[in-house]
């Protein structure tokens, strides 16, 4: 079964392999669901079970570690992940990995205190930060054929976006409809409903992962004996290191944007002169009309990666497309319409997801090829979790920090604030970076 993806370029998708990009669109769509839910949910969280007022420095201390602790842990626990996924194959890894944080999402929404909320969303973090590296790595042996890789590639994390706007949705719905809903602790918010939601999209990839094929590539290599040990040490020397370095700064940057400015616009929304003074269902219901034209934009910018991956060969030249009008707009995003006007943040924002979110797409399309067969699941995680996850989520507690002492008449403006010099920061070094990018080879086959 393993060798029915390998087929001519020519040759249309057989049905085993259209299932395989539903399952990995899926997976990649509830990756994002589990990242996207804390932004909507950390607010009434924290005023629910902590008792803060939003704003004051134990607030934002306490949003800078539920944002940054479990990125953390799942950085260091993706690293060993993505070595799992080359010594143990890419399914059996992404089978475990949907257990863990489906699991852990349920359990969230019955968290009694903060900590057990963290710790929750530290294991759920774990398993997204594995299943994105191990599932990447297994689309890309899949198809080996350059094209189809790239457009398969490209358009199943194009659908990532798709989980952005589920849990939006879920969250609109738990604030408008959850008092219909079974109490949980006594209460009916919305915040734990949203988080328990998340175990629904898990439910078909638990039933269908293990039936689907191993990676040829690496099934191949195993049985033959000629797969070698995966390190850590090799991505170090010197034919990969600069590779290594500069994919996990670049990373760390996408991240930085994603989660130093555009993730904190939930916080933001309810300081606009239209908002502050509705009654708090309806701000929420301004929150998440918000966010769903963040995850629009999100959305469009995945597919306009996808469409443009197979025609701009230069990687560099791919990237930047998203960097260059990213480096300015996206700081001006909130230094205006985030402090003023409801209906001009809603398209702010989604040309500010359009170009963050779709640099996440180009870094699924391009690691796979700058490392081999028996390296791509450790090199990738190392650029994913510890560029991205450990020191690229690391700006969302630099940006709560920074807004204890930034200007602005309120906490949201002094968020606004903070989060548009974080943008600029992190869009800055990521296009500075981007010189020193290595082009994959031209003929952009896999090792």
């Amino acid at each position: 079964m393993a060798d029915t993806a390998l087929v001519p370029p020519s040759s249309r998708l057989t049905g085993v392999q259209w299932a395989i990009c539903a399952v990995a669109a899926l997976g990649f769509a509830f990756d994002t669901y589990e990242l996207l839910v804390l932004p909507l949910i950390v607010r009434p969280a924290l005023m629910e079970m902590a008792k803060v007022r939003p704003g004051t420095p134990e607030f934002n201390s306490w949003v800078g570690l539920l944002f940054y602790v479990p990125a953390l842990a799942g950085g260091v626990f993706g690293l060993l992940g993505g070595y799992l996924t080359d010594r143990l194959g890419r399914r059996r890894v992404l089978v475990w990995s949907i257990l863990l944080y489906a699991f852990s999402a349920l359990g969230a929404g019955y968290a009694t205190s903060l900590p057990m909320l963290l710790v929750l969303r530290c294991t759920t973090f774990v398993g997204v930060c594995v299943e994105f590296v191990a599932a990447v790595a297994w689309l890309a042996e899949l198809f080996p054929e350059r094209d189809r890789r790239e457009k398969i590639l490209g358009y199943t994390q194009a659908l990532s976006s798709i989980g952005g706007l589920m849990v939006t949705a879920a969250y609109y719905l738990a604030v408008t409809y959850g008092k219909s809903l079974p109490a949980v602790h006594g209460g009916h918010e919305a915040w734990r409903y949203t988080l328990m939601s998340g175990v629904i999209p898990a439910i078909p990839l638990i039933v269908i992962r293990p039936f689907l094929p191993e990676s040829p590539a690496w099934q191949q290599k195993k049985i033959a004996g000629t797969l070698k040990r995966p390190s850590f040490a090799e991505l170090f020397q010197p034919a990969l290191r600069q590779t290594t370095w500069i994919t996990a700064l670049m990373f760390a940057c996408s991240f930085g944007a994603a989660f130093g400015a555009i993730q904190h616009i939930p916080r933001i929304v309810p300081g606009l002169p239209q908002v502050m003074h509705l009654p708090r269902a309806a701000q929420e219901q301004a929150v998440s009309s918000v966010q769903f034209f963040q995850e629009m934009g999100g959305l469009v910018g995945r597919f306009i990666l996808a469409f443009l991956a197979v025609r701009i060969i230069s990687r560099r030249r791919l990237l930047r497309v998203f960097q260059v009008p990213g480096l300015f707009l996206v700081p001006l995003v909130f230094l205006y319409p985030a402090l003023h006007d409801l209906e001009t943040l809603k398209w702010g924002i989604f040309l500010a997801g359009l170009l963050t979110v779709a640099q996440f797409s180009f870094w699924g399309n391009y690691l796979p090829l700058v490392y081999p067969t028996h390296l791509r699941g450790t090199g990738e995680s190392f650029a994913a979790n510890l560029g991205g996850r450990m020191l690229g989520t690391s700006a969302a507690l630099a940006t709560t920090q920074l807004a204890n002492v930034m200007p602005g008449a309120g906490a949201p403006a002094k968020l606004a604030h903070s989060a548009a010099a974080v943008a600029f920061l992190v869009y800055a070094v990521g296009f500075i970076a981007s010189f020193w990018l290595p082009e994959p080879k031209q003929d952009h086959l896999l090792e």
